[in-house]
């Protein structure tokens, strides 16, 4: 089946609402990466303490301002660039892509994850995830729809699971409680992240 572009119509609603929805769609860079979905967060704005937008924009969050269906990218733990997928327009809103799996370009995945062992570990956690998929600030901004950065969010009809697994978000101190993260049931690629 050939992959079809995610609409913009898709992005522009309530984080909690896209996140689920997003299970199971792809992430695909125009260089032959691409990953199946498997674990997503939302997070909502000056409603939301662990949001980075909570206080309003900033020169880093900026991108969470604009319109719903574009990539914020942000450096996590000096380390790692994460990708989220901004939702709504002005809100502050956004969905973080916490792991993938690998469906195809797995050997420039390996290579930009300098070959581990297993390929559970290529995208298994927001930061593995934006290593593997090549993703840096350059990215941050990307149009997910129109895919101007090489970059895209995608669908080849898989539908999101009937019953996603639902939880409380990890490695965050405030509002914690909220069951905001979702993920594939059973899936061997999801995160195995450390809680608050």
């Amino acid at each position: 089946m050939k992959w079809k572009r995610v609409p913009r119509r898709f992005y522009l609603r309530h984080p909690a609402d896209v996140a689920p929805e997003l299970l199971n769609k792809l992430l695909v860079r125009d260089d032959g990466r691409a990953g199946r979905i498997v674990e997503v967060e939302a997070y909502a704005g000056s409603d939301d303490p662990a949001a980075h937008s909570f206080r309003g924009p900033t020169a880093r969050n900026a991108t969470m301002f604009g319109e719903g269906g574009h990539m914020y990218v942000y450096f996590s733990y000096g380390m790692h660039w994460c990708a989220n997928a901004v939702c709504g327009k002005g809100q502050g809103w956004g969905v973080l892509l916490r792991a993938i799996e690998p469906v195809a370009g797995i050997e420039l995945m390996r290579e930009a994850r300098g070959y581990p062992a297993r390929e559970r570990d290529l995208g298994s956690g927001p930061g593995r995830l934006g290593q593997a998929m090549g993703i840096t600030r350059a990215f941050d901004g990307a149009d997910l729809v129109e895919g101007d950065c090489g970059i895209r969010i995608l669908s080849d009809g898989m539908p999101p699971p009937a019953d996603p697994v639902a939880g409380p978000r990890v490695g965050i101190s405030r509002a914690a409680e909220r069951p905001w993260r979702w993920h594939v049931p059973a899936h061997a690629h999801v995160s195995r992240a450390r809680k608050a």
